[in-house]
């Protein structure tokens, strides 16, 4: 019985090495969402000022579509920028915007002045109704839509030519597909 009391101690030790390593085997910047695969939930945002129309989850149907969650204030924002301007003077996919927590009404439709707008349409998310509908972290965070409004894949932080051509060109060519 003596015994038993010293192999107790080790045997939670090794449970707890298990799940440590378990842990740092994980990638930080991959977070998983719980809404891939599932549809866009129901959200409507005003419009961004100087913009007629805002963004709705009845938007991001009937194609194949990226929506980036953006803002001025975000510096990784900016290093993905030219990528979208890309993407939009190439058409290679519609790309909607989520111009999130901006300090001001001012501050996005100024930044998109000042760097070009590669967005379909963008809706302004103060309060974050269309950050929390895609379950956003962070920002910039891009995903992928299919034609039924579903959600089926996140990019977190800026996309890179090399990001696209790995990860990103070849979803949208097999959600093209489907």
């Amino acid at each position: 019985m003596n015994r038993l009391a010293y192999y107790v101690p080790l045997v939670l030790l090794g449970i707890l090495a298990v799940y440590f390593a378990a842990g740092l085997g994980r990638n930080p910047a991959t977070l998983e969402s719980v809404l891939i695969n599932q549809q866009v939930p129901e959200f409507s945002l005003e419009p961004i000022e100087g913009s007629s129309k805002g963004l709705t989850n009845a938007d991001l149907k009937n194609q194949v579509v990226l929506v980036n969650i953006f803002g001025s204030w975000c510096v990784s924002c900016r290093i993905e920028h030219p990528f979208l301007m890309d993407l939009k003077e190439k058409n290679i996919v519609p790309v909607y915007g989520i111009d999130w927590r901006e300090p001001d009404r001012q501050a996005g439709p100024r930044w998109l002045k000042k760097f070009g707008n590669p967005y379909t349409l963008i809706g302004d998310d103060p309060k974050s109704r269309g950050a929390i509908a895609f379950g956003v972290t962070g920002a910039p965070e891009t995903f992928f839509v299919d034609k039924q409004g579903v959600i089926r894949y996140k990019h977190m932080g800026p996309i890179t030519e090399q990001i696209w051509n790995d990860t990103l060109k070849p979803i949208l060519e097999a959600l093209r597909k489907e």
